[in-house]
């Protein structure tokens, strides 16, 4: 590990409980209009699980203290109840649809995360993944509180334990198998500044909105691994930081969507170096046994990127009438 990300990991990783609630209240009103909070939750088909989010999220951080502004569910095409149950919760439910008509929604958690910049008005705007059980509050305050109290910090993962729960028991460590085999070698050997982030691909993190708002979006979920490393071009290692939130429960995919996902971390990750062949719409063939044998069937690779939402015109009209 290079010295400079032993030092980050010092200065720049740390626990939830290290800013309890009470501090970062008074951060917030030092702050003023730049203290703001939104929080977004992209959300398909997740009725079971979104619902306790935004009801622990709106009784703890917003009625028992007043951190979190503003909570919006952005609902990419459920055919389940998640938008009633969200909105019964206490959340603004938008439909991503409904968000920037003009451009045709392509699909993907990136697609879902880029509209919401635009029907959201916190300086720092924090996503969390609408599919996490046993979900505390702390996934959100815990990394927004750097954003509060340190000027420097620009951008927040969240890091945990990430149990693999199965049928046959709980796999401690288990979970995070597309950031062991795909997303840490890539930043280990692309990115080796990186390196020091325990969640790379977590969907909760947190960043102040001049920063999204310069950075272009990848739609699918190449999202992550994307705005990690565009963050740090844009602002420099020292503005990010991880902060410990516990445990990270949710569910977990099957090898063959495992796949998928990698491929697509790996075709974001490949526009970024910039070198060898891409194909401008890659595809991915996996395998599949049936009555014949092993039947091929092939999958397109999201590797379609939004621009910086600071170059959206309604975005930037909208913006222009704030100021």
């Amino acid at each position: 590990m290079l010295i400079e990300v032993t030092e980050w990991l010092r200065k720049r990783s740390w626990s939830a409980a290290d800013r309890p609630l009470h501090e970062l209240i008074s951060a917030k009103r030092r702050a003023g209009s730049a203290g703001t909070v939104s929080v977004v939750l992209p959300a398909l088909n997740e009725e079971a699980t979104v619902g306790p989010i935004v009801a622990a999220i709106r009784r703890e951080l917003m009625e028992a203290v007043p951190l979190v502004d503003e909570l919006v569910v952005v609902d990419s095409g459920s055919t389940d109840r998640t938008a009633a149950v969200a909105a019964a919760a206490g959340a603004r439910v938008v439909h991503r649809d409904a968000i920037l008509p003009r451009i045709p929604a392509a699909p993907g958690k990136g697609e879902v995360l880029w509209r919401s910049l635009l029907v959201t008005s916190g300086e720092i705007v924090c996503f969390v993944d609408s599919d996490l059980r046993e979900f505390d509050s702390a996934f959100v305050s815990g990394i927004v509180g750097p954003l509060l109290t340190e000027p420097g910090v620009d951008f927040v993962k969240a890091m945990y334990d990430r149990p693999l729960e199965t049928a046959a028991g709980v796999v401690p460590g288990g979970g995070g198998r597309v950031t062991e085999l795909v997303a840490r070698p890539l930043l280990n050997l692309h990115w080796p500044r990186l390196a020091g982030f325990v969640q790379p691909l977590g969907g909760e993190y947190a960043a102040r909105r001049s920063l999204l708002e310069r950075l272009p979006f990848p739609t699918g979920y190449g999202v992550e691994i994307g705005l990690l490393v565009d963050a740090l071009e844009s602002a420099g290692l020292d503005a990010l930081a991880q902060v410990d939130v516990g445990v990270r429960h949710h569910r977990h995919q099957d090898g063959a969507a495992l796949g998928r996902m990698a491929a697509t971390i790996y075709a974001t990750a490949l526009s970024r170096l910039g070198g060898g062949e891409f194909d401008a719409r890659p595809r991915l063939t996996q395998f599949q046994r049936d009555a014949e044998g092993f039947a091929p069937y092939t999958t397109d690779v999201a590797a379609e990127e939004r621009p910086p939402m600071r170059d959206v015109p309604e975005y930037a009209a909208r913006w222009a009438r704030t100021a």
